[in-house]
């Protein structure tokens, strides 16, 4: 456990109570914390995940640099990811007297130049600015926009990641400052019953955020109807899907949230131990996690008694593997127990028989990461946003063939279109919309033609998708949807856990199929042909037997990529069968090249690098290509300095 001090108890008393009539002295230190004006300059570095990727531990460096260079009294603080992963890494600077101001592409190479300027100059280098935080208290800089103003963040609605970098994530003052652990006292000092606690998230609408958008009051209150006296409380933090952060970020930047929900669901459900289980490749959520568990324990808000009521609860945190599988309940339960990853039939389900055959409730990291919020502001605050099913917000990865990718927080009832062309600024490159994969391996495209659509549980099942954690991949038209259909059902053939068959063995065969209409017809027999004319039919039929007989929601949603590419994609499924080409130019094995003899000089590199002997042509004189050996390797292509063959 991580060694850490504990708060003023002082502190503590007044700053987790009422705040509408503090002294001057507590607003002060409020406000102090809570960065609304600093003392000395002040510099925030970006070092999510993310933004590690992109440079920011060199750039965290070329900071401390210019800080001990130029003699100042200054703080550097480490905050998680805001949000736009586009343009990191991020820095912000906050000066006395003046408005915190975030720059983007803050590489090692730039970063001196641009404090130089704010801090010495008083100059502000536009190239690099992304915008200034709102501050009634400190003065804006001139000709800069601000944060709220910012196409990315307008749009949004920033709850469960309110607080993601902008606040040190290491600091339970700051988290406190912001309003943190104050719905647990509020709880615990009223005596507030569990079950009114069941009953105000039920009201609020809060459905499960992990995929299966089951309303989460009314799981609790299926834990709290069972006469057992020992339960237990699980956080998913297994977040396998492609191209999805949005667990690690929130754990990254604001890691006491998660733990005060889930406390106040702990407490709820009549649990007295609680579980954290995540991916052991988070190893900064992980450090983030444990020093933030630390420190609630040092200052009795988690572990015995907490904060001098009759409620405690041990909070552990459980690395997995990295199976796929074990983000399904079931699976999930025996691996804490210590046992294979592998779902079990269901009923009995957790809430009733779960962990260790107790009454069992998990939920995913930003269900609970609502909790403390619905809890303080109340189930009106949270579902006066929202669509008449699907309440409150939802955080996405938006990911793909998009100008600003990132972390998003929008409103249930957004639009696809307005999430990928207002926030995420749309397609790339200046390339036509294709389609997004929404709900990771186990959900679908969604095509331009319903690119209107409102993001809401049911709605999204009305086009053969599912809102899953909250990945979104968008596709170009570049993207060939038979070879993200076949990239998905690879991943999820290979994840499968092998136990029940229609998965282990259906999925196997549709990949079986997806590969023979990607690959050449040479040396095809005439049962291949067959085989392969009759290859959506045989998919649509798996598909749908996969559905309807595999154990878990893995297995039962496994068939979706493939079977919601072919509803709104067929034609490029029957150029792929019948007219034996690709349309978007990807699948290799289709492709046939072609030289442009008005192109070619004979430099003969083409014919040097063919790996079979395919191409022919005397020096000076334009070659050609022999289909009939060809490969389709692309070599000749990719050493071609004349742009003098031809891909179709």
């Amino acid at each position: 456990m991580e060694q850490v001090k504990p708060l003023d108890t002082e502190f503590l008393s007044w700053a987790l109570g009422d705040t509408s009539n503090l002294t001057p002295e507590q607003a002060q230190k409020l406000s102090i914390l809570r960065r609304e004006d600093v003392v000395k300059p002040t510099f925030y570095v970006g070092t999510g995940t993310c933004g590690l990727g992109a440079g920011a531990g060199e750039t965290l460096e070329a900071v401390r640099a210019f800080v001990k260079d130029n003699n100042l009294d200054a703080e550097i603080v480490e905050v998680g990811c805001v949000g736009l992963c586009a343009v990191e890494p991020i820095v912000d600077v906050q000066l006395p007297g003046k408005n915190r101001i975030a720059f983007q592409q803050m590489t090692k190479d730039v970063t001196p130049a641009i404090l130089d300027a704010i801090v010495n100059k008083g100059e502000v280098v536009a190239d690099h600015v992304m915008g200034q935080y709102r501050d009634e208290k400190t003065a804006a800089w001139d000709g800069v926009i601000f944060i709220d103003e910012h196409p990315f963040f307008a749009p949004q609605t920033r709850w469960v990641l309110a607080n993601c970098g902008l606040m040190d994530p290491g600091s339970l003052e700051e988290y406190i400052a912001r309003g943190g652990y104050r719905a647990l006292k509020k709880t615990l000092a009223n005596k507030v019953s569990p079950d009114d606690i069941c009953k105000e998230v039920l009201e609020s609408g809060l459905r499960g955020r992990g995929g299966g958008g089951f309303p989460a009051g009314r799981k609790w209150m299926f834990a709290r109807a069972n006469q057992e006296t020992h339960r237990y409380l699980i956080c998913n933090a297994d977040e396998g899907d492609p191209g999805a952060f949005m667990d690690r970020a929130v754990i990254e930047g604001d890691p006491h949230r998660l733990l005060e929900g889930m406390a106040l669901a702990a407490y709820a459900i009549g649990a007295q131990k609680a579980y954290i289980y995540i991916r052991a490749e988070y190893p900064l959520a992980i450090a983030r996690l444990r020093v933030a568990i630390a420190e609630a324990k040092a200052n009795n808000l988690l572990g015995d008694n907490i904060l001098g009521s009759d409620f405690s609860l041990e909070m552990v945190i459980k690395m997995g593997a990295g199976a796929f599988v074990c983000g399904e309940e079931t699976a999930l339960i025996h691996s804490i127990e210590g046992k294979r990853g592998m779902p079990r039939p269901r009923p009995p389900f957790p809430a009733v028989s779960g962990l260790f055959g107790y009454p069992t409730i998990i939920n995913n990291v930003e269900t609970l990461a609502n909790v403390a919020s619905i809890v303080d502001k109340g189930a009106k605050w949270f579902n006066a946003i929202g669509t008449e099913g699907s309440k409150g917000t939802k955080v996405f990865a938006l990911s793909g063939k998009v100008n600003r990718t990132g972390l998003v927080e929008v409103a249930m009832g957004t639009t696809i279109r307005d999430v990928i062309f207002s926030i995420g600024g749309g397609i790339a490159n200046g390339k036509a919309y294709k389609a997004v994969q929404i709900g990771g391996p186990s959900g679908g495209c969604i095509p331009e033609s319903h690119i209107d659509i409102e993001i809401d549980y049911e709605s999204l099942k009305t086009v053969g998708a599912i809102m899953g954690s909250g990945g979104l991949v968008v596709m170009d038209e570049d993207n060939c949807m038979v070879d993200v259909a076949k990239f998905f059902m690879d991943f999820i053939q290979r994840e499968s856990c092998g136990k029940c068959t229609p998965c282990r063995e259906g999925t196997r065969r549709m990949l079986e199929i997806l590969n023979r209409i990607t690959r050449s017809d040479r040396n095809e027999s005439e049962q291949d042909t067959l085989e392969r004319f009759q290859s959506i039919i045989h998919m649509e039929k798996l598909g749908q037997i996969i559905q309807d007989t595999s154990l878990c929601a893995l297995g039962q949603t496994a068939p979706n990529p493939v079977l919601s590419t072919i509803r709104w994609f067929r034609d490029e499924y029957e150029a792929h069968i019948f007219d034996r080409k690709c349309p978007a130019k990807v699948c290799s094995e289709l492709l046939k090249f072609e030289i442009i003899a008005d192109k070619c000089k004979g430099c003969t590199l083409c014919a040097k690098n063919c790996p079979v002997g395919a191409i022919t042509g005397t020096v000076k004189q334009p070659h050609v290509i022999d289909a009939e050996k060809c490969i389709s390797c692309g070599l000749c292509m990719s050493n071609c300095r004349f742009d003098a063959i031809l891909k179709k």
